[in-house]
């Protein structure tokens, strides 16, 4: 997730700067700021998945995250690249605040888990 976080966003600095404007260019850079964070934060539930496997709150943090990424990030790429893209992404609008849930709820299971029995 990390590595794609850096492609895409030098895609977006290089590949897509000349074709988006100041607001879309802002939107996709968005996109890769969480997808980023979220990466690492992906790694932190993997790590600590590792230290205590019995501890199921660490998988599904990894999973939130995930989602997240996908439904927060890609909505924001896609939005952002609406009028390159030869279809609609009208529909992409409404997910961003679910990938966002998912990212909160990634988290609370993160503070959730280190509460449980070691």
């Amino acid at each position: 997730m990390g590595a794609t976080a850096v492609a895409i966003g030098a895609f977006g600095a290089h590949g897509l700067k000349p074709k988006l404007d100041a607001y879309q260019l802002g939107i996709f850079e968005k996109g890769v700021q969480y997808h980023f964070y979220h990466s690492l934060a992906l790694l932190a539930a993997a790590i600590l998945l590792q230290m205590q496997p019995d501890n199921p709150y660490f998988k599904w943090a990894g999973y939130l995250f995930v989602a997240g990424i996908f439904a927060f990030s890609g909505s924001l790429y896609l939005m952002a690249c609406k009028n390159l893209l030869p279809f609609g992404v009208s529909w992409a609008g409404p997910v961003t605040p679910l990938g966002g849930l998912c990212f909160i709820a990634g988290w609370m299971m993160l503070f959730w888990a280190t509460f449980q029995d070691r």
